[in-house]
């Protein structure tokens, strides 16, 4: 029965998650930097018919690998250069990874594996961070994938060590070509601390489990450097030094950017793991559950030591724990799973609290005195129906699957909503394709353009930009080069509204400020502001 349940309510969980990516993308536009800038360099590389370095403003771009950029060369193979097109990959993206999940149940917990599986993936779908993060064009999804494979292998090798460390192999191999050698900080504690969590399924022998180990390190080795050394031969020393060192070790070791405390992931997690952290008896299941066994072991020998590892290097954001997601998921479900009672059922006031919460801050918005303009903008009606759905979850008394897929579906419900109410407001301060339109005429009018300060590529695949945009970042450098482009154009971001700005120039709101497209003519005859415009280079 359990069995059918699990299979009936994949359908459920596909067009529901659905629904929600095809708002998100409908109401919400490339987000600049990050988005912007991967899809430049997507864009870069395809059109220099370039597969082995990524590019970005016409200079080799060595912070990421290249595997994201190859799958959306793949989709624009089939579908031709498409916004959209980019953008349903990482829709795809986290459905196949709620796909694995399930099926990791399976290896942790054979014997109760189909109670466990059905959970899972509304656990994660359901997750506020999962369901908030699932349409962005990031690299975390494909670190998520790579992580899912490795720990599949790791698992597979107690039984079948062939199969299961070239399942490894190819999971570390694939990890470090989506984003760095970052992928081994959640998949060497697997293998390392075996002899703790894997204490009812052990390997033949621990000698040749970590020779295992070591061959898949080799595998994957051998997997990056397939792509890494021809890259480095063709991007020059410094690009070389970049994808060896700098962008890949180094920001291990020292971390330059996103510097926070040593403890914020101990209280971004939680909030990370939102509903189901306030679930009561999800508490009362952990702590008072069966004693560990082998499955979760394992997800706490991950957990843990990630954790730790992250929570030591001083770049933090919260989308590094994204790969813990899935084991936060399985935890989770095998408590329930193992707790529940045929007969037992679940109330749902704590998703209700959450709803009428947040209909209550959407309600007080438009009343709030000194917020930006925006606040007041936000409409009643759907602070009034969270209000009405929130209340609604306070009656209902549901079995466990019902009970996890009803608060999943009001999660999801709770982010719909707020697309509805806020994003519509806010994405003209985010929306850079107008402008980039405007860029690609004037550089096919054979127009120079320089950006006062360092450029991130929000511009070149909006507007399929073929030139380069010259970032400037030194006083000297914008007279030399504005001198020099009497006829070009200079973009400047202020970041607070302008209200001096001619009306006649473009001027868009931008991130709470303006971004102005300048003529250069018009500046050379402006010296005050191009004095203070110096200032700021």
């Amino acid at each position: 029965m359990v069995s059918q349940m699990s299979r009936t309510a994949w359908p459920a969980l596909l067009v529901s998650a659905l629904l929600l990516a095809a708002l998100q993308l409908w109401l919400r536009p490339l987000l600049p930097v990050d988005e912007t800038r991967y899809l430049s360099v997507a864009w870069e590389m395809w059109s220099r018919g370039d597969l082995l370095v990524p590019y970005l403003n016409g200079e080799p771009y060595s912070h990421k690998p290249p595997l994201l950029f190859w799958l959306v060369h793949g989709v624009w193979a089939l579908s031709g250069v498409s916004e959209l097109a980019a953008r349903l990959l990482p829709v795809l993206l986290s459905l196949l990874a709620l796909w694995l999940s399930a099926g990791l149940a399976g290896r942790l917990w054979p014997g109760q594996a189909a109670s466990v599986r059905v959970l899972v993936p509304w656990l994660l779908s359901g997750c506020l961070f999962w369901n908030n993060f699932f349409t962005l064009f990031q690299f975390d999804l494909l670190l998520v994938l790579a992580a899912l494979l490795a720990w599949s292998g790791v698992l597979e090798a107690l039984r079948a060590p062939l199969r299961g460390w070239l399942l490894v192999g190819a999971g570390i191999g694939l990890g470090i070509l989506a984003k760095g050698p970052v992928i081994l900080v959640p998949v060497l504690p697997a293998v390392l601390l075996a002899p703790w969590w894997a204490r009812d399924s052990r390997p033949a022998g621990w000698l040749a489990w970590y020779a295992g180990g070591l061959f898949a390190l080799l595998l994957a080795a051998g997997i990056a450097l397939s792509w890494a050394i021809p890259a480095a031969m063709a991007g020059g020393e410094v690009y070389r030094q970049a994808i060896f060192w700098g962008q890949s070790a180094g920001r291990m070791v020292s971390s330059f950017a996103h510097p926070a405390p040593w403890w914020s992931y101990l209280l971004w997690l939680p909030l990370m793991w939102l509903p189901w952290a306030l679930w009561p008896q999800l508490w009362k299941a952990a702590l008072h559950g069966r004693p560990a066994d082998d499955g979760i072991r394992f997800c706490v020998a991950v957990i843990v030591p990630t954790l730790l590892i992250f929570s030591m290097i001083s770049g933090k954001q919260g989308k590094y724990l994204l790969p813990l997601l899935p084991l936060m998921g399985l935890l989770c479900a095998r408590w329930l799973a193992a707790a529940d009672h045929e007969a037992r059922r679940y109330r749902l006031y704590y998703v209700g609290i959450a709803l009428v919460f947040t209909a209550v801050v959407l309600l007080a918005l438009p009343w709030m005195s000194g917020g930006p303009d925006w606040f007041r903008q936000v409409q009643l009606m759907w602070g009034m129906a969270l209000l009405v759905w929130g209340g609604l979850f306070f009656a209902l008394n549901l079995k466990l699957a019902a009970a996890v897929r009803g608060a999943a579906l009001a999660m999801l419900l709770w982010t719909a909503t707020l697309y509805l109410a806020l994003v519509p407001l806010l994405a003209p301060q985010y929306d850079l394709a107008p402008i980039s339109r405007v860029l690609s005429g004037l550089q096919a009018a054979d127009r120079k353009l320089a950006w006062l300060g360092k450029y991130h590529g929000q511009f070149h695949f909006l507007g399929r930009l073929q030139g380069r945009i010259e970032p400037i970042d030194e006083g000297g450098r914008l007279y030399d080069w504005l001198d020099g482009n009497t006829g070009g154009y200079l973009l400047v971001n202020y970041k607070s509204l302008q209200p001096d700005i001619p009306d006649d120039l473009l001027i868009q709101a931008y991130r709470g400020g303006s971004l102005v497209l300048w003529p250069v003519s018009r500046l050379l005859k402006d010296p005050q502001r191009l004095d203070a415009l110096s200032g700021n280079a």
